[in-house]
């Protein structure tokens, strides 16, 4: 890889080490906030806990791949305007799927512990949980068929049309306790509803949910760059190759 081209990617910026030590303080406020400060309740007891997680785990694989969807549908308008234009949006819709790939395995992991602790069993076949499922899958899939072999401009086309398609997801998963007779309880933070939690509880969720949000907002600069030095090192072992097959020629 090349000084030049690479030297941009190669460590951090100053703004981006800002953002993970903000991250990192917020992350262990939250952890003070959820495990010491915030009180039992008097229903779930210490398994409410789990909600300070499980709750912005999900609103942040929401809000990445709902991020996912735009960059894919930016770089489907720019691409076709022009070959090669638009790589960045491919990239960023790649770093966030990543991103809410893993918040979406959280979000599985801790609603197993609490459905332990509350239903007493790990896994209901419940419409929440079912739809939780299929959407995580669904998005290991996207990240599966970017790592398929083939041109970079072509495998992001690909990849953007099945990002649009299953962002339909989301809001299954979402209203899935409306529309359906679930276990689940109804979402504990939602936009015109009555909030399912008060007090400190409620405050506590809310920080989180925030705490959660700049953790990802970091974890997604980072794997973007990540994305990039990858790409920046493919096209130098092709250029290699490329030359040291025109040197045999000679």
């Amino acid at each position: 890889m090349s000084p030049a081209r690479g030297n941009k990617y190669m460590t951090a910026s100053p703004a981006t080490r800002v953002l993970g030590v903000v991250a990192v303080a917020a992350a262990l406020l939250m952890a003070l906030l959820g495990l010491i400060v915030s009180p039992a309740d008097v229903v779930q007891g210490q398994a409410v806990r789990m909600l300070y997680l499980h709750v912005p785990s999900i609103w942040i694989a929401y809000g990445a791949f709902v991020l996912t969807a735009v960059s894919s549908a930016l770089f489907l308008i720019r691409s076709r305007r022009r070959e090669d234009s638009g790589r960045h949006h491919d990239r960023l819709a790649g770093a966030a799927a990543e991103v809410g790939v893993v918040f979406a395995g959280i979000t599985l992991v801790t609603g197993m512990l609490w459905g332990r602790v509350t239903w007493g069993t790990y896994w209901q076949w419940d419409a929440r949980l079912t739809t939780t499922v299929l959407l995580f899958v669904t998005y290991l899939g996207y990240l599966a068929l970017r790592r398929l072999p083939a041109d970079p401009m072509i495998r992001g086309r690909r990849s953007a049309v099945m990002a649009l398609i299953s962002i339909i997801n989301v809001p299954i998963v979402h209203f899935s306790v409306d529309w359906w007779r679930t276990l689940h309880q109804k979402a504990s933070l939602s936009v015109g509803r009555r909030p399912e939690i008060t007090g400190e509880m409620y405050w506590t969720l809310l920080y989180s949910t925030l705490a959660v949000t700049i953790v990802a907002s970091w974890l997604i600069v980072h794997r973007y760059r990540v994305i990039r030095l990858e790409e920046l090192r493919d096209e130098e072992a092709l250029n290699a190759l490329i030359a040291s097959r025109l040197r045999e020629d000679e």
